[in-house]
């Protein structure tokens, strides 16, 4: 884990699965990453249809903003996640699947995850928005 911020969960609060409480930021600076969708970088769409393939574009995606300042999902302290109610809650496994594939496991960035009635385009299943320090 970078040394600019910690990731930990107070005691006093129960133990989550897949995030963390809290992201302390002790230097550095903050860099916000629009909300991603399953846009790859011609502008068309992955996965229509299929969450999983949706999933992995927008993680390549957060990856490719994440590379441009020169940083990995390492130094993500947050994501917000939007994903639409027509989706399954039990393909909440393939997201954190996926997730897992880039964050530190032991120390998860903090996190948001909600079910909307629909995003911008009918086709997109998720969004997902990150803050990282740099």
């Amino acid at each position: 884990m970078p040394s600019d911020f910690r990731i930990f969960n107070p005691p006093e609060m129960h133990k989550p699965v897949g995030y963390s409480h809290v992201a302390d930021i002790t230097s550095g600076k903050l860099v916000y990453i629009a909300g991603q969708v399953a846009i790859d970088p011609s502008g068309k769409i992955v996965g229509d249809g299929d969450f999983r393939a949706q999933v992995k574009q927008v993680f390549a995606n957060l990856a490719a903003a994440l590379k441009a300042v020169g940083v990995d999902f390492h130094h993500v302290v947050k994501f917000n996640c939007y994903c639409v109610e027509k989706v399954d809650p039990e393909q909440m496994a393939i997201f954190r699947e996926i997730r897992d594939l880039h964050v530190n496991t032991a120390h998860p960035p903090t996190s948001t995850f909600v079910y909307v009635s629909r995003l911008v385009r009918p086709e997109w299943l998720i969004e997902v928005e990150a803050v990282a320090v740099v």
